[in-house]
This record gives C-alpha cells, sequence and structure tokens, in this order.
C-alpha cells in the first residue's frame, strides 16, 4: 500500500527516535497517578477558594503523572502548551524547553545550527518535542498541576516519556462558530474505523459508556433479586427460541450441521427444570436477516426467566427495571430521542393487541375469519399474505397500523396463540395467550410471557408451527425433542422475558440507528 507524505515522515521520525537511544514503543509499566477530567474537577484555588469543598483534591504544585495522546501542540519559542486526551478527557499541559527532560544519548542527533551542545532538556524539547513528535502520538508526562494566567487548569511538565508513536495522522475534527466542518464524519468510514472515531468525534465514546452502565445496572438488579447469570451453548443443532432465519454453519468432527442460536429461551427454560429460582443471560443472538438503522444481524439480548410468575408479574418488573436504568444513565427518567421526550417512569398503558388495532383503524379482527383479515392485510399492503396463518396476518396488520405510533413506553398485550406457540393459554381470553410486547418510540423492546409449561400443549404448537412451514413460512419453529423431554420432567409456573439491548441502548442515549450504538456494526467487505 502506498504510504502518504505525512506517513512518509512519521516513519522518518520513528527512526530518528530509534538512532537518538529513544525507545518509541517501550516494554515498561508507566504509572499514571491523575487523570484529565479528576484533575479538572476536583483542583482547589488556595487564593479564590475555589474547591475547597470537593473530596480528592488536586492543589497548585501536587505532583501528578498523567498519559495519553497528544491531540494539539502550540509552540512559542521556547515554550509551548499541549492538549493531552486520556481515556477520561482532555487536559491542557504547558512545556518549558529548561524543564522537560528524558535520557538521550545524543547519537545521530541530527544538525540544529547551534554551536553549543545541547543540553538534555535541550535536546528533549528542540529535536523530539519540536520535531519528532506528531498530533496522535501517546506520551507520558510529569510534572505538577496549576492553574494558567488565563484561568485554565493545566500541567506543568518536568518530564516526557515517548510511549506509542503514530503512524498514521488522526482527521482531526475542526470547527467554525462552533460547528464542525471537517473531520471524521463519514458514518461508513466512522463504523468502520471505530478506533478512529473513538479518538476523533466527542460524545461517541460516552455513548458506549452508557451502554455500559445499562448492562452494568441490569446486573446489579437481577442479582440483588437474586437471579442468577448462567452461559448457554451459541453453536446449537436445533434453530429454536424465536421465529427467526438462522445462520447456518458445519461442525466438522461431528459433521453435523449446527446452527448460530437465534435465542436462549429454550436452554433458559431447561435450567427452570432443573431448580434454578432465577436464571438470566446476556449475549449475543444472529439472525440471518435483514441489516437497516434498526436491524443488525448479530445483537445482544438479555433473557430472564423467573419461577412461580406470570406475564402481569413481568409487566411491573419490567418497568421498574427501566425506570431504575433510565435515572442510572440520565439521571432522570425521560429521555429525548429526537422530535420525542420519552418517559420510563413507571407505569406504563397495557394495551391488549387487537384493542390497539381497532383503536388505530377501526378494525375488529376478532369478530373476522382468517380469510375476512387476509383481505384487509392486502388492503394494507401486506405481501405473501398467502403463506401466513391467521395469527401472522395479525402481526402483520398491526405492524402496519399501530407500532410505529406508541412513543411513550406501552404494554402491548394477550396476542393470538398462533404467533405464540410458547406461551400459555390466556386464563380468561380463548385464542390469546398471556405475552406482552414492549413498544417505546415506535419499536418493540421486549418481548415477554407466562411460559407454556404443558408438555402436551407444547407438543400441539409445534406440529402446528411444523405445518405452517410446510405453508413456506421460513420463519416457523422446529420441534426440540431434548426441551419437550425437559418440559415432561415438570417445569413449574414461570415468566420470561426478552429486552434487546442495543435497541435499549439507542433509546437511552438518544442515537438515531442502531449502527451508532454498536462499537463493530456488521458491514460490507471493505477494499482496500
Amino acid at each position: 500500500m502506498e504510504l502518504s507524505e505525512q506517513e512518509l515522515v512519521r516513519r522518518q521520525s520513528l527512526q530518528t527516535m530509534r538512532e537518538m537511544g529513544i525507545d518509541p514503543y517501550p516494554a515498561a509499566e508507566y504509572v499514571v497517578t491523575g487523570y484529565s477530567t479528576d484533575i479538572k474537577a476536583n483542583f482547589v484555588d488556595e487564593v479564590t477558594g475555589e474547591g475547597l469543598q470537593v473530596t480528592g483534591k488536586w492543589h497548585t504544585g501536587d505532583a501528578v503523572s498523567i498519559a495519553g495522546r497528544l491531540m494539539s501542540k502550540r509552540i512559542m519559542g521556547k515554550a509551548s502548551f499541549i492538549e493531552l486526551q486520556d481515556s477520561k478527557g482532555r487536559i491542557q499541559v504547558y512545556v518549558s524547553r529548561d524543564d522537560i527532560q528524558e535520557p538521550v544519548t545524543g547519537e545521530g542527533l541530527p544538525v540544529t545550527g547551534e554551536t553549543a551542545p545541547l543540553t538534555v532538556e535541550q535536546q528533549m524539547y528542540n529535536v523530539v518535542f519540536k520535531k519528532l513528535l506528531d498530533i496522535g502520538d501517546f506520551i507520558g508526562i510529569e510534572g505538577f498541576v496549576f492553574r494558567t494566567q488565563m484561568g485554565e487548569i493545566s500541567v506543568h511538565a518536568k518530564k516526557l516519556t515517548v510511549l506509542a508513536k503514530s503512524l498514521k495522522p488522526l482527521p482531526i475534527v475542526k470547527y467554525k462558530d462552533g460547528v464542525a466542518y471537517d473531520g471524521f464524519n463519514d458514518p461508513e468510514q466512522r463504523y468502520r474505523q471505530r478506533y478512529v472515531d473513538l479518538v476523533v468525534n466527542e460524545g461517541v465514546k460516552d455513548t458506549f459508556l452508557k451502554r455500559a452502565t445499562i448492562l452494568r445496572t441490569m446486573r446489579q438488579v437481577f442479582d440483588e433479586a437474586g437471579y442468577t447469570e448462567v452461559e448457554t451453548p451459541i453453536l446449537q443443532q436445533i434453530a429454536g427460541g424465536a421465529s427467526a432465519r438462522p445462520f447456518i454453519t458445519h461442525h466438522n468432527t461431528l459433521d453435523v450441521d449446527m446452527y448460530l442460536r437465534i435465542a436462549t429461551e429454550l436452554y433458559l427454560k431447561r435450567l427452570i427444570v432443573g431448580g434454578f429460582e432465577g436464571v438470566y443471560e446476556i449475549g449475543r443472538n444472529f439472525r440471518n436477516e435483514g441489516m437497516d438503522r434498526s436491524h443488525n444481524p448479530e445483537f445482544t439480548c438479555m433473557e430472564l426467566y423467573v419461577q412461580y410468575k406470570d406475564y402481569n408479574w413481568m409487566m411491573s418488573f419490567t418497568e421498574q427495571l427501566l425506570e431504575r436504568i433510565a435515572i442510572a444513565v440520565n439521571g432522570t427518567t425521560k429521555v429525548q430521542i429526537g422530535d420525542h421526550e420519552v418517559d420510563f417512569k413507571a407505569p406504563y398503558r397495557r394495551l391488549p393487541i387487537l384493542e390497539a388495532i381497532r383503536e388505530k383503524t377501526g378494525l375488529d379482527l376478532a369478530a373476522m375469519t382468517e380469510d375476512e383479515i387476509r383481505a384487509e392485510a392486502k388492503k394494507l399492503g401486506v405481501e405473501d399474505t398467502e403463506h401466513m396463518g391467521k395469527g401472522k396476518l395479525i402481526d402483520e396488520i398491526f405492524g402496519e397500523t399501530c407500532e410505529g405510533t406508541f412513543i411513550q413506553p406501552t404494554f402491548i398485550t394477550d396476542y393470538p396463540v398462533e404467533m405464540s406457540p410458547l406461551t400459555k393459554m390466556h386464563r380468561s381470553k380463548p385464542g390469546l395467550t398471556e405475552r406482552f410486547e414492549l413498544m417505546v418510540n415506535g419499536k418493540e423492546l421486549a418481548n415477554a410471557y407466562s411460559e407454556l409449561n404443558d408438555p402436551i400443549d407444547q407438543y400441539n404448537r409445534f406440529v402446528e408451527q411444523m405445518k405452517l412451514a410446510q405453508k413456506g413460512d421460513d420463519e416457523a419453529m422446529v420441534i426440540d425433542h431434548d426441551f419437550m423431554r425437559a418440559l415432561e420432567y415438570g417445569m413449574p409456573p414461570t415468566s420470561g422475558i426478552g429486552i434487546g439491548i442495543d435497541r435499549l441502548a439507542i433509546l437511552m442515549t438518544g442515537q438515531p440507528t442502531i449502527q451508532e450504538v454498536l462499537l463493530f456494526p456488521t458491514m460490507k467487505p471493505e477494499v482496500i
């Protein structure tokens, strides 16, 4: 690959450092004693009294060792200012020619035009700092904390250590009147080179820190409730637990085709049979389906199953969980998502799916035959209706007319049995099941049931799914005979839920697409 002029210059600087006896990639530990944001947030000004009440105080003159990327450099003769970016933020560093130190041998020093031999400090400043260090290089600074005459909390450098030479120039973002007009803003480039995106674009790292807070809070809630985090197989011989197209692979030793899991449900229920009170898993699922602003073929899902509970209990538990997550991530239950302010404060509205359709369209699907529902679906533009059963048709009509209209968190409940093969029949509504989906900002966020634990009913439901598959429904479930055997040993009344972590991250961070909350979204192969 042909190198740019800047890349050639950086490689030459790398070589010069080595000739000077400076290792541009040292192996020894570099001890960090302070971080940018902590220093600035906890600085105490003895003159003004500012910060006297803070904990973890930093005072003028306190020794500190910091490390990070060199993000800007303003050289002003014998003194300069740089901006250092560490893992938490940025801080200004003052560098004086007569102060900074770092052992250098002097061997191979370039000619500088000065008549007197360079001191160690002058070598480090005139040669290494001014000429060989580039934007993006990792350096360590040892010095002391102080406030400049302009009022900026900074670090006065006494020693500089090269920690890693950057051989590619960073696409630094430029601003005019507070608006970015140059930099690294092409979405495809950003997603492919997330490592650059995280460095140069403000707010990107914060999104993923919030995502980590979502997962940490979720685990805290489950652990406090006494539920156990477990791991189940990703490679499975049967793609079960959901209606979706799987990815297929081959196990060479066993000489069998296997599937990347589309859900964790059936294995987690086996553990309820085995005697766990509650189990949950947060992990990757894989579905060989479309890609768009809200779908990625591999995604993170949380599934939770708790014995002796039903879907009514799960609705209450879910709204309390999401309220707590919202507060942990944003400090409030309200989140701005595009033009909408979504409030995750409990309780949420509960609305049966057939009532939701009638409310939005005036159609009373409960009173219609399957053929009449199919005719209505065709009018709405639903394609390939001949291969759909009654439940699938209702689901498609809901998707076309209702789903996008529910902005505030809303539980859509009581789905037809045809579209809920793993769900208990409703205790008082014939033909319906005890299932809910949680809609937020026009999208499904969660799916939950009172779990079907009658093995005979479950087997008959699987048989009906096989009939749908014969009709051409390539998302219909197949019979998992080992799961059936587990149910025959007896599974207590159980409620379960699945929550899409990626979609939850979109909502809690106010991002517009799933790609913005995935560190490395799936993309077409890059031509290099």
